[in-house]
C-alpha cells in the first residue's frame, strides 16, 4: 500500500509529517479549479478536493490523499490570487472581518472515497499601506488562497481564529487521521 499525496503544497507534505507519514509520492493533478456560476465556497471546495483525488493515476491499493483550501467572505470565493494587485484586493476586502477557511480533504483507495470538509473561522486585522505594501513585497501571498498564509508572516495580521489552526493551514490533522485510518492506512494515534 503506497500512500500518494496529490498536492504540491510543502505545507501539507509538513503536516503530514507531524503525523508520521511521509507521503510515498507526490503527484499534484493538473485541474481546472474554475469556480462554477453562483458556486457557493463549501460546495466549490469539495468538488475540487474530489476533482484533484480523482484525477491522481494510482493503483488499487494505494491511498490517495488530496485536498482543498478556499477562503470565504460571505458568499465570495477568494481562491489563490493572479497576481499582487489581486492579492492586494482580497486582503483589504478581509480586513477587520471575520471570514470563512474551508478545507476539503479526500481520501480515495481504489473506488472507494471518504470525505470531510472543515470549516475554520478567522478574523483579520485592518491593514495599514505599510503592512499591506510589505506583505506584497514578500511573495508570501502567491499560491494561497485569500491571499494569505496563517503560518507565515500573516499571522500577525490575524489576532483570532475558531476551529482548526492545521485546516486553515491546509490540511485538518485530526480529520484527515481519521479518512486515512478508514482507508486502512496506519497513522500515530494519539492517546
Amino acid at each position: 500500500m503506497r500512500l500518494i499525496l496529490g498536492s504540491a503544497s510543502p505545507r501539507r507534505k509538513d503536516l503530514l509529517a507531524q503525523l508520521g507519514l511521509v507521503p510515498d509520492a507526490i503527484l499534484p493533478p493538473d485541474i481546472d479549479e474554475t469556480p462554477l456560476k453562483a458556486e457557493l465556497p463549501r460546495p466549490y471546495c469539495a468538488r475540487i478536493a474530489r476533482a484533484k483525488a480523482e484525477a491522481v493515476a494510482s493503483g488499487p491499493e494505494d491511498v490517495v490523499l488530496c485536498a482543498d483550501t478556499t477562503v470565504a467572505l460571505g458568499r465570495r470565493i477568494l481562491g489563490k490570487p493572479r497576481d499582487a494587485a489581486e492579492a492586494a484586493e482580497f486582503l483589504l476586502a478581509l480586513g477587520g472581518r471575520r471570514h470563512q477557511i474551508i478545507t476539503a480533504v479526500v481520501v480515495r483507495r481504489g473506488e472507494r472515497v471518504w470525505t470531510r470538509e472543515v470549516v475554520s473561522q478567522a478574523k483579520m486585522k485592518r491593514l495599514s499601506d505599510d503592512e499591506l505594501n510589505a506583505y506584497l513585497a514578500s511573495g508570501d501571498w502567491q499560491g494561497k488562497a485569500g491571499g494569505y498564509g496563517i503560518q507565515g508572516a500573516a499571522g500577525a495580521f490575524i489576532p483570532w481564529i475558531a476551529g482548526s489552526f492545521t485546516g486553515i493551514v491546509g490540511l485538518p490533522l485530526a480529520e484527515t487521521a481519521q479518512l486515512l485510518t478508514a482507508a486502512g492506512l496506519p497513522v500515530w494515534r494519539m492517546a
